[in-house]
């Protein structure tokens, strides 16, 4: 019977992090199913769902990533994943948004609150903060699956609260 993991790594920044990580993984003859990585300040967050054919051990696989150079200092979990490893189709992204502009606290919150609203759902999101000429610019990107019938609603409203706050908002849809 097969092992399905997930591996969760956050630690600080470095150059060959996702190198060292992916290749111990291959080593050890994991298939990487989602996986995502991102920076986050001066740290880095390498997040995945492996499966591993019959016999790997958690402890093992665990004992593993930290013996990696690149990972010191991190904290890493490894832990059973009893889920489903492949999105349903209702999770499938139908569009891609920005949102950006100038510091407006409760932005997250309030977009959150409009996909809701319109029964879209969230499949990835990123914040970050980046730095401007004269002041720090915000952007906000999300993949959501958002149903056809509402779709234009729930742009129009993304576009509006974006507008109200004096942001820049845009959206491409993905091509299915």
């Amino acid at each position: 019977m097969s092992t399905t993991a997930l591996i969760s790594i956050i630690g600080p920044d470095r150059v060959g992090l996702v190198s060292a990580i992916t290749g111990r993984l291959f080593d050890l003859g994991a298939d990487l199913g989602d996986t995502t990585f991102a920076v986050l300040g001066g740290g880095a967050e390498f997040t995945a769902i492996c499966e591993f054919s019959a016999g790997m051990e958690l402890q093992t696989l665990q004992a593993e990533l930290e013996a990696l150079p690149e990972s010191a200092d991190a904290q890493i979990k490894v832990s059973h994943f009893d889920l489903t490893t492949t999105h349903p189709a209702s999770e499938t992204i139908t569009h891609t948004i920005t949102v950006s502009g100038g510091d407006s606290p409760g932005l997250m919150a309030r977009l959150c609150e409009v996909f809701q609203q319109f029964n879209a759902n969230i499949v990835r999101m990123n914040s970050e903060r980046v730095p401007g000429n004269t002041q720090d610019q915000y952007v906000i990107s999300a993949a959501v699956a958002i149903p056809e019938d509402s779709a234009q609603s729930c742009l129009a409203t993304i576009s509006n609260t974006a507008g109200e706050l004096g942001l820049n908002c845009s959206w491409d849809k993905v091509a299915s």
